[in-house]
């Protein structure tokens, strides 16, 4: 079993004392790609911010390599190593690739060579404005900044979103292999689930707020009757959870 970066305890967030997610267990390892799915409004990209610190948790706890983040800012945070690639990307059209790279939190250091290394088209880009990018280059940059903090944990939300299918299925593989090859923890959120359990190592479904099923990625890839019926909320509070799974 990875080391342990991520774990959240019985994690309770939401928005004007709402709850959106409720009493959340769940674990992402050192090398390891977790998918987080679930149906529109199931409280996935809220678990995100709930992790990165733009959410504040109502109750349990976010454990990065096992320190408590309660009194953590989102700034010290991605200081730590979390890296937050939001859907919508947060980019700057006006700013070339290249500026980019220029932006960091105080202190930061991006590593361009590194974004450079797993995206090679992006340094024949260094110098277009992201304005002029296509969408699939523009989030092709948003996960290559977050590769060039040298991430520990790697929180990546809709990557999909207004792409084509063809476009997901390369950019998926190049987080795999930068998680196997820079031991990076990778908490990925996506809508295309048949996408995203094939480069994860296992997988967690959200429905109403809640994770209602568990297991290694071929597991759910094997059934996809069940995945189905947890996503329309008709399994109940029941997990499948794999020997070596967290729960």
């Amino acid at each position: 079993m990875p080391d342990t970066v991520l774990a959240l305890e019985r994690l309770t967030a939401g928005y004007d004392e709402a709850a959106v997610i409720r009493d959340l267990d769940l674990t992402v390892g050192t090398g390891e790609v977790v998918a987080l799915l679930g149906a529109n409004g199931a409280g996935k990209s809220t678990t995100l911010r709930a992790i990165s610190g733009l959410v504040k948790p109502m109750a349990g706890r976010v454990l990065f390599g096992g320190e408590d983040l309660a009194r953590t800012s989102p700034s010290a945070r991605a200081r730590q190593g979390i890296a937050h690639v939001p859907e919508g990307r947060g980019l700057f059209f006006g700013l070339t690739v290249t500026d980019h790279f220029r932006l960091g939190h105080r202190g930061e250091h991006l590593d361009e060579q590194v974004a450079y290394e797993y995206f090679p088209k992006l340094q024949e880009l260094h110098g277009r404005r992201v304005g002029l990018l296509s969408g699939g280059e523009q989030q092709m940059l948003a996960v290559a900044r977050a590769l060039a903090r040298r991430p520990r944990l790697m929180l990546l939300d809709e990557l999909s979103l207004g792409l084509a299918p063809v476009i997901v299925e390369w950019l998926l593989p190049v987080v795999r292999d930068f998680a196997k090859e820079q031991q990076c923890a990778v908490l990925l959120v996506e809508q295309h689930v048949h996408l995203a359990l094939e480069v994860a190592d296992r997988g967690y479904v959200l429905s109403h707020g809640q994770i209602v099923l568990e297991n290694d990625a071929e597991h759910l890839r094997a059934n996809r009757q069940l995945l189905v019926a947890s996503y329309l909320g008709e399994h109940g509070q029941e997990r499948d959870a794999s020997p070596g799974g967290s729960s």
